[in-house]
């Protein structure tokens, strides 16, 4: 099937002149809003960078909240945000982003401090660490001292001093290119210690055990390496909860140790049980997570109904479809910062807005150069991705022939399983100046690879969130993506990018076939870029629901509180 031939695309269906708006001054040519046509994050080393399921999993991205509440939602919480990355320091993926972005983005309306490991890349940066706090031993995760380092902007970041677990060479999980201990990596042998650790420091501070001048009211807690945190505060608050938010940024991801490390970390042994920590005879921090938080919420309103099934829920869809009939699983949709936006980035070729499209050209020109391809009128293609199953990549390497022989390139961008580095690098080889892989990872060139790429392929077969499509359309490349998470949530198909619902090769092809026809009619795929960068994928987006949900969280921790007494 990879010979087959990109074709004339019957049907496409094409835009009356009715369906452009004025230029604005800003954004340029947008399209009207109208009905759907049938929808990586960064690392110093790589990027990972509709259908109703379940009416019970909220979509809070459209919440109307009630008027008598907005008292209650303007009123400043003390959250702590417990992470394992954050940009500014250390990034594997996208939770690095969203870490150092959206705490960012709530402290506009709450006392919001991040609680971190204190890696080597942060020990060794140029902020001071002052130690404020300290935790004794505790099962057999050591003693260790809390820092407060501050950022420029004034954000205030906890980091946990433990150089035994933390100062190590590699990513915060493991060896290896890929950074997330899997695939060819290594996870680091003590993991669960490593982050029970976080975890337990976690529930001290909230517990106001850490000997700090500051207890926060909520714990905001990200993916399964802090799952244990509202496991240690429910066996250890005494009638007393602590409201927690558990946010899954990738089920596939679960932090699975075996049961034998229950003392050594802690666990009673009472909730070894299929309503507790046990997941199929191991011990499951995402799902000690998910049991034990407030409310659980993921990255899209799509990937939380999705993750209530078999096909999504990797084991955890029946506790996953309880939270949801119990009101307790949301989805809320991640952003982008301010700096992906191509009129003012300083790390572009050359700036360009939707009214001047000569800004793109030249990056353009300039990723053809850098990346070794021939000079071309035909579309550039982009894949800004982690190289494994999950991201698609074997249906892009099919489709690769029929894209260079209809006049296409394609840049590959990232790392990962080396199979697909090795099936990628020989694709290079195979097509010469038509397609190039880039193994590893570079901010500034993936940059400009967004802002002079024509199109993104992202055919993931699963994607809770995703960021990749969000920035190129903010640069105007419209991506092919599989209707699927945040993909479907954040692309409306046949205007800022073209989606596909099945899986398969020829479903791929004809998104693609689309992308194709839309390139050749040129007032029509301007259109579409200049509605794609039009889309508002702000952080800013996000304050109004994780505060109602953070007032949710409260009310149930004082219902539940009262009960006890």
């Amino acid at each position: 099937m990879g010979d087959v031939a990109l074709s004339e695309v019957a049907n496409i269906k094409s835009m009356p002149d009715e369906s452009m708006v004025e230029n604005d001054e800003q954004e340029g040519p947008r399209l009207k809003e109208g009905p759907r046509l049938k929808e990586v994050p960064f690392t110093h080393n790589q990027v990972i960078p509709r259908h109703h399921l379940n009416q019970t999993v909220t979509d809070r991205r459209y919440d109307i909240i009630d008027r008598s509440h907005n008292d209650k939602l303007d009123s400043p919480q003390r959250i702590l945000f417990v992470t394992t990355e954050i940009t500014d320091f250390v990034k594997v993926g996208g939770l690095g982003d969203v870490s150092s972005a959206l705490p960012r983005a709530l402290a506009a309306h709450h006392d919001v401090r991040v609680l971190i490991p204190a890696y080597r890349e942060m020990v060794q940066s140029n902020y001071d660490i002052v130690t404020v706090g300290h935790l004794p031993s505790f099962a057999g995760l050591p003693a260790c001292d809390i820092g407060q380092l501050t950022c420029r902007d004034g954000l205030i970041v906890y980091v946990l001093l433990c150089p035994e677990l933390y100062e190590r060479e590699g990513t915060p999980y493991g060896t290896g290119s890929s950074g997330y201990g899997d695939g060819q990596d290594e996870g680091w042998k003590d993991n669960d210690i490593r982050f029970a650790r976080l975890s337990r420091a976690a529930a001290d501070i909230a517990l106001g055990k850490a000997n700090l001048d500051w207890q926060p009211q909520l714990l905001h807690l990200n993916d399964w390496a802090c799952g244990l945190a509202p496991a240690y505060l429910h066996w250890q608050s005494q009638g007393q909860p602590i409201p927690t938010v558990f946010t899954i940024h990738n089920l596939a991801y679960q932090g699975v140790f075996d049961a034998s490390r229950l003392e050594m970390l802690g666990i009673p042994d009472e909730a070894f049980h299929i309503d507790g920590v046990e997941y199929y005879g191991d011990i499951s921090f995402m799902k000690a997570g998910i049991v034990y938080a407030s409310q659980v919420t993921t990255v899209s309103a799509t990937y939380a109904q999705e993750i209530t099934t078999p096909k999504f829920g990797c084991g955890l869809d029946g506790l996953l479809r309880c939270k949801a009939e119990q009101g307790c699983l949301s989805g809320i949709p991640n952003g982008i910062d301010d700096s992906w936006d191509p009129r003012t980035d300083s790390l572009l070729i050359q700036a360009f807005s939707s009214n001047d499209w000569r800004g793109k050209r030249a990056n353009a020109d300039y990723v053809r150069r850098h990346f070794g391809l021939t000079p071309s009128q035909g579309p550039l293609f982009a894949v800004i991705s982690r190289m494994v199953h999950q991201k698609g990549l074997d249906l892009t390497i099919e489709a690769a022939k029929a894209i260079v022989h209809a006049g296409g390139q394609i840049v590959f961008m990232g790392c990962g399983e080396h199979h697909v580095e090795e099936a990628l690098r020989k694709l290079a080889i195979r097509f010469p100046g038509a397609i190039t892989a880039y193994i590893g990872f570079d901010e500034y060139q993936a940059r400009c690879l967004f802002a002079g790429s024509d199109f993104l392929l992202m055919p993931s077969r699963f994607e809770p969130c995703g960021l990749s499509q969000m920035y190129a359309q903010r640069f105007g490349s419209l991506p092919i993506a599989h209707r699927t998470g945040g993909l479907a949530d954040t692309i409306e198909d046949g205007v800022t990018g073209f989606l596909f619902d099945d899986m398969q090769f020829g479903s791929y092809m004809h998104a693609i076939q689309r992308a194709f026809a839309v390139y050749r009619s040129t007032d029509l795929f301007n259109a579409m870029r200049g509605a794609a960068m039009a889309g508002r994928y702000h952080w800013k987006q996000s304050i109004v629901p994780y505060s109602k949900l953070y007032l949710q969280a409260l009310e149930q921790a004082g219902n539940e509180a009262t009960q006890a007494q």
